[in-house]
């Protein structure tokens, strides 16, 4: 279903063009062959550049000619001159490197582009002082909305607080000057910290149970301490009133004006419900999308048991919403389904699900050790056969899973239950997914390849850092740190790795976190405190990185035969960078800049730098 038009498209181009892909012959001479035969003339033109494809032998070529929004060439300088007319728009690279645009296989553009506009702690390191300093100035600000109004604070970077170790509460927040209710979102997305008010208005007291998938922070006499963990959240948060729809349309343009100045062309929503569908829906409608935007639809632990019906909200969204085979102009695709398995590996949240017990710091003050505490993070959100019988149903209504695992616990039964699903349809095309993957057990690395599942990592994770350092490798041990962030051990098993930033968790930094792909090493700290390459993992290859961000990812998202690598055929989505990512010391690769980004033949970004570059002849 999903290649039925693409396949249309690409019969036709091909009798237009005189069989330009026939095996054997060069990209020059068929391209002479198709203008003689058929004269076609190209919109655009490229040349002069290092074209880097993507294709199946990851050639490099010169020039790429685009028509209707689609590659009708690439190959030599010389064969590009039988696509180009009068009124062909020619751009001279002078040498840049040309690629496909980046395919975000995991995501969450609502709320990122609502960080760029809230009250924001950048994910800093702070000391408490420091964090209450942020806050206050963000109320300060904000003085008019005094007694009542909430204040939301976003990109907490609650793992790295100084010093290490630091724990807040809901004193913390009780300090500052205000009566407000204060709700304080961690980066991760899985935590979050709220005042006393807070708490009064959500009626949270020592007696509310956790809900499913969730927690609460308790102090020793079983009062709320102000933390919330996954689940939990929801129970304060929806005491907040609701974005309008103003508010979701402003912060979902805010996102794709972030995405195209990356070198984004397409990505998935990895948490979207409805709000985020209609705001995407109503930049569109503006003319305004500027990215192919995927939606894995949530269904949350407590709808789990009756599938049936988590599945008839899914479908009920993809009617209303889902626009069909994709095409040269941007679209909304919703097939995917989002399931949280499980929360975070890192301290002090430690609610991934882990195989074994997480250490803790034990013995005297005198002579302290770390050693296995009786805690492997919460049970997995969604017990083994209510998984199994719900990724059943999610695949006979046609939709794919997609699945956020962190602890290895979560990771095997994820893996499990997909095992489940490939007996049940052992003939059928669906493209599973497990995100983010951060402890595997070595047992199962080779399984990913097995079941055809596709890992979705965040590269930027695969550094030394404060989450990684402080927040991780202490409490794994030994044994399990030295694989933590395993890319490298997956990809020699064979596995389709796939890319996905996950901001907001971090900033959106494409180009950073395909420089920590390859070194495994942080940008430069001045005190060299992070220096150095995370765990034993190799880590990946340029092209292994790329690949990842480009054709993998489009692989995962069923829209590999339309994007992902330049080819004739296939949807010209390419972005032009100010410096050859092969030709630089790898350090520098997280300098790159995009001068120009590209979707369905349209240029959608342009930076100053590249201005003027081009005109028609």
């Amino acid at each position: 279903m999903r290649s039925k038009t693409f396949r249309a498209a690409a019969t036709l181009l091909a009798a237009v063009l005189g069989a330009l892909t026939a095996p054997g012959v060069h990209a020059d001479a068929a391209a002479a062959g198709a203008a003689s035969g058929a004269a076609v003339v190209a919109d655009t033109v490229y040349r002069h550049g290092y074209v880097y494809t993507v294709d199946a032998r990851d050639s490099v070529q010169q020039a790429l000619a685009i028509r209707a929004g689609r590659i009708i060439y690439v190959g030599g300088d010389s064969g590009a001159a039988a696509f180009t007319g009068p009124k062909t728009r020619v751009v001279d690279l002078q040498g840049r490197m040309v690629m496909p645009g980046l395919v975000d296989g995991h995501s969450h553009p609502m709320q990122g582009g609502a960080t760029l506009i809230k009250c924001n702690l950048n994910y800093e390191q702070l000391r408490v002082e420091q964090m209450q300093a942020r806050i206050q100035s963000c109320l300060d600000q904000t003085r008019a909305r005094e007694p009542n109004d909430w204040l939301e604070v976003v990109n907490w970077f609650q793992e790295a607080m100084l010093p290490p170790g630091t724990i807040t509460n809901r004193g913390t927040l009780d300090a500052l000057k205000t009566k407000r209710p204060i709700f304080v979102a961690s980066s991760f997305g899985h935590t979050a910290l709220v005042n006393s008010r807070a708490l009064d208005l959500a009626g949270v007291t020592a007696s509310t149970p956790d809900p499913l998938g969730g927690r609460f922070g308790r102090d020793a006499s079983g009062n709320p301490t102000g933390i919330l963990e996954d689940a939990a959240q929801e129970t304060v948060a929806k005491q907040i009133p609701a974005p309008t729809p103003a508010d979701n349309v402003k912060a979902a343009a805010a996102a794709l004006d972030a995405f195209r100045k990356q070198g984004v062309t397409t990505f998935l929503d990895a948490m979207a419900e409805a709000p985020a569908l209609e705001a995407f829906a109503t930049v569109q409608g503006a003319g305004k999308l500027t990215a192919r935007a995927h939606f894995a639809v949530l269904i949350t632990p407590p709808q789990g048991p009756q599938p049936q019906q988590a599945v008839a909200m899914v479908k009920a969204l993809a009617r209303r919403y889902d626009q069909g085979e994709i095409g040269p102009d941007p679209t909304l695709t919703v097939r995917n389904v989002k399931l949280f398995l499980d929360g975070v590996i890192a301290a002090p949240a430690l609610t991934g699900a882990m195989l074994m017990p997480y250490f803790s710091l034990q013995g005297a003050p005198a002579n302290p050790h770390w050693a296995p505490s009786s805690s492997r993070g919460p049970e997995v959100y969604f017990p083994a056969p209510v998984l199994s019988a719900l990724l059943i149903e999610v695949a006979e209504a046609g939709f794919e899973p997609h699945l956020h695992a962190d602890g290895d616990r979560a990771v095997r039964e994820g893996l499990d239950g997909i095992g489940v699903l490939r007996r049940q349809f052992p003939e059928r095309d669906i493209r599973v997914a497990i995100a983010h993957d951060e402890i595997v057990d070595p047992a199962d690395f080779t399984r990913f390849k097995q079941l055809n599942v596709i890992p979705v990592l965040s590269f930027q994770w695969e550094k030394q850092a404060p989450d990684t350092m402080e927040g991780a490798r202490e409490y794994l041990g030994p044994a399990r740190f030295k694989y933590m962030e395993p890319a490298g051990f997956l990809a020699v098993a064979g596995a389709r790795i796939a890319y996905g930033s996950d901001w907001p968790v971090d900033p959106l930094d494409e180009w950073f976190a395909l420089k920590v792909g390859v070194t495994r090493t942080n940008a430069p700290q001045p005190d060299h405190k992070y220096a150095g390459r995370l765990s034993e993992d190799k880590g990946l290859s340029r092209p292994e990185v790329l690949r990842a961000i480009t054709m993998n990812s489009s692989y995962e998202l069923h829209q590999d035969l339309s994007t992902g690598s330049l080819e004739v055929g296939k949807l010209a989505d390419l972005i032009v960078l100010d410096r050859n990512f092969f030709d630089i010391p790898a350090e520098q690769i997280a300098d790159i800049k995009v001068l120009q980004t590209v979707v369905g033949g349209k240029v959608v970004y342009q930076s100053d730098q590249f201005a003027g570059r081009g005109a028609p002849r």
